[in-house]
């Protein structure tokens, strides 16, 4: 890693950690992923499997074990699942998973495709688990994920995010309502039913937004995010380096791939007196490993 962001901020009390999701999405997401990791700005990615340049990119993100970044899986059951069958909505999705409309054997089986495709590529499991649109958190979802890692159980526990939000924090009306309708679907359960059975979390999750406003407003965020951090808090983002016509965030991942890749940035995270790492790290530092 080659930026100061990386190095200890002197009188530093607290930690978060950076994550891009969508690794595989498109070139231009991988590539910004790569460079931000590099740069050490970012100390997690989390990858689906099912993304279309996933085969291409993954031998890179695999040497980037190396500088110790966190690499996850970023469970897709709506857009890139990877075995046949009908493909839902998100809208669907939850439906049918508050209605208990769920074929379990069905995502069973799509959750052990995607940790065999990961392990596969990674030559490892993954660091951590989250979902892509968050469906990892829903009922039918979390209990067959949960009992498909422990099925896997390699001898170490990979940490499960959680979408709680920080307490406090809104940037208007929209800012305090998406994030606070994410954790609902099922922060809570997840919550509990991770800690019964040993799987540590992060604090809250920040990055939660319209994705609208360009590269100001998206500066103006990271800075209340960084601000209203607790430590072990994780913060996810959305980067590209490159516009596919395809990606309907094309523009807005552009400018944070800007703004995580400037000059500013650095400042930013030494005025919130913070420091960036891998959640792994934290979460052993927090519960004392």
């Amino acid at each position: 890693m080659t930026d100061a962001a990386a190095a200890p901020v002197q009188g530093a009390a607290r930690m978060i950690c950076l994550c891009v999701d969508d690794f595989g999405m498109h070139s231009g997401v991988d590539s910004a992923a790569l460079r931000l990791a590099e740069m050490g700005r970012v100390h997690a990615v989390s990858v689906l499997v099912g993304g279309k340049s996933w085969v291409a990119s993954s031998p890179s993100l695999r040497g980037m074990h190396a500088l110790g970044i966190d690499i996850g899986l970023h469970l897709d059951l709506t857009e890139t699942p990877l075995l046949g069958g009908p493909h839902r909505t998100l809208r669907e999705m939850i439906l049918d998973s508050y209605l208990r409309r769920l074929d379990r054997r069905v995502i069973r089986a799509e959750i052990r495709a995607q940790f065999d495709a990961f392990e596969q590529a990674m030559g490892r499991g993954p660091a951590f688990i989250d979902g892509h649109q968050h469906v990892h958190q829903l009922p039918g979802v979390r209990s067959e994920l949960l009992a498909e890692l422990q099925a896997r159980d390699r001898g170490s526990m990979p940490w499960i995010r959680s979408a709680r939000p920080p307490h406090g924090w809104s940037s208007g009306v929209a800012g305090w309502f998406k994030p606070r309708v994410i954790a609902w679907l099922g922060s809570g359960g997840l919550q509990s039913a991770a800690r019964r059975r040993g799987y540590p979390q992060n604090r809250h999750l920040l990055g939660v937004y319209d994705f609208r406003g360009g590269r100001s407003r998206y500066r103006e965020l990271l800075d209340k995010w960084f601000g209203s951090a607790s430590d072990g808090d994780l913060l996810m983002c959305h980067p590209s380096q490159t516009l596919h016509e395809s990606d309907p965030l094309g523009r807005a991942r552009q400018a944070e791939f800007e703004v995580l890749s400037g000059a500013e940035f650095d400042a930013a995270l030494q005025r919130a007196r913070l420091q960036l790492a891998p959640m792994s790290r934290i979460l052993e530092r927090r519960h004392g490993g």
